[in-house]
């Protein structure tokens, strides 16, 4: 009999992880602190890496239906003239994905419904673990279970992580974000391409996630508001009259409000029979759009080490290593790249906009690489 995998957090990293598993012949259970998997948050970008994660789990063509392909991501300044532009259509000819854009509720929906709900248990917020021969796991409605291996993909607040591992720091980034979802017809210029315009002290992005729908996020130093309750048309007032209509756009209901938090890097992801995927391990900020894409490599790689015909438990050190310079690689450049976004020093803006204008494609190109190449 198969030892059964007990994966904690049932978001896109979990789920992936799941799916994986269960693609290579195992027994997995998941427990998630929710009370139903719905589509809540936000939209996001499944960057190729990601894709070509998913087109070898063969749901490929499931998430380019249900969201929109993106084949060029501009930073622009506030009138959406560009700054910077990465062209995604050579990746595409060489990898046979698209970035997609899509609602996360989405792309959490068609994970579920792949590794099937009565492998996921609903309103089970994990409390307490006591380690012995086995993991004795508590829930907060009081219901335990044991089981030999244990994989946490419980978020950056990650109780794996904090009680089976040494103390880790979560950092504050100091900048303000709302995030939202409005139906409009954008203009058919932006359907295929990802927008972020940056001002001084404050960004604005969107992107065509449906037919109808935008995803959209704006971001400011914190210092700059005192409450989340602001006016987003007052404090973009000098953006693009797109931008400002996208605002208008989106119902009080439909915008979530965060800190923009990562963790520290940490160089212990795992011990005996137990590792951290995604941001349990190693959460980023959003500024290259790769949080969830390096939880969905962490589960190809575990996947990738399984086809070696090791057992599960001893794959998790080679998966560490395997991941650890990559992911660590992407939480501090994307760290780089949001104070670098934050400048409010007039002449700072001019010189930084100048540079990246300047930048030669090679540079662009050999980032790109870089997270388009799974480990």
């Amino acid at each position: 009999m198969t030892e059964t995998v007990t994966i904690i957090g049932a978001g896109i990293g979990g789920l992936t992880t799941a799916l994986t598993l269960k693609q290579k012949g195992l027994s997995v259970t998941i427990f998630e602190s929710s009370a139903e998997i719905k589509p809540v948050g936000a939209g996001i970008i499944i960057a190729n890496n990601a894709m070509q994660v998913f087109q070898k789990l063969g749901i490929q063509d499931k998430i380019e239906k249900a969201g929109n392909k993106i084949s060029y991501m501009k930073i622009t300044d506030t009138q959406l003239n560009n700054i910077s532009v990465v062209d995604l259509t050579e990746y595409e000819k060489k990898y046979g994905v698209h970035n997609i854009a899509i609602h996360r509720g989405e792309l959490q929906k068609i994970l579920a419904n792949e590794v099937g709900y009565d492998t996921i248990n609903l309103s089970k917020r994990l409390s307490k673990i006591e380690k012995t021969d086995l993991f004795k796991l508590t829930f907060e409605d009081n219901s335990t279970i044991e089981s030999k291996l244990l994989i946490g993909a419980d978020g950056i607040k990650s109780i794996v992580r904090n009680q089976l591992f040494e103390e880790s720091t979560l950092r504050n980034a100091n900048q303000k974000c709302w995030r939202g979802i409005c139906e409009i017809d954008l203009p058919e210029k932006y359907h295929t391409e990802l927008n972020e315009a940056w001002g001084k002290g404050k960004r604005f992005g969107f992107v065509k996630i449906s037919d109808h729908k935008v995803y959209w996020y704006a971001l400011t130093n914190s210092k700059n508001t005192k409450s989340d309750e602001v006016n987003l048309t007052e404090m973009f007032s000098e953006f693009h009259s797109d931008i400002l209509k996208i605002i208008s756009a989106t119902g009080k209901e439909q915008i979530i409000v965060s800190d923009i938090i990562d963790l520290k890097p940490i160089y212990k992801w795992q011990g005996e029979n137990v590792c951290l995927i995604g941001d349990a391990a190693h959460a980023t900020t959003p500024n290259l759009g790769q949080g969830a894409c390096q939880a969905i490599e962490d589960a190809y790689v575990l996947g990738k080490l399984l086809d070696t015909g090791i057992a599960i438990e001893n794959t998790f050190k080679e998966y560490e290593n395997l991941r650890r310079k990559k992911a660590h690689t992407i939480v501090n450049t994307s760290w780089t790249v949001g104070k670098m976004a934050h400048i409010e020093n007039s002449f700072g803006i001019f010189l930084r906009n100048m540079i990246m204008k300047n930048l030669p494609r090679s540079a662009n190109k050999k980032q790109m690489d870089m997270i388009f190449n799974l480990n």
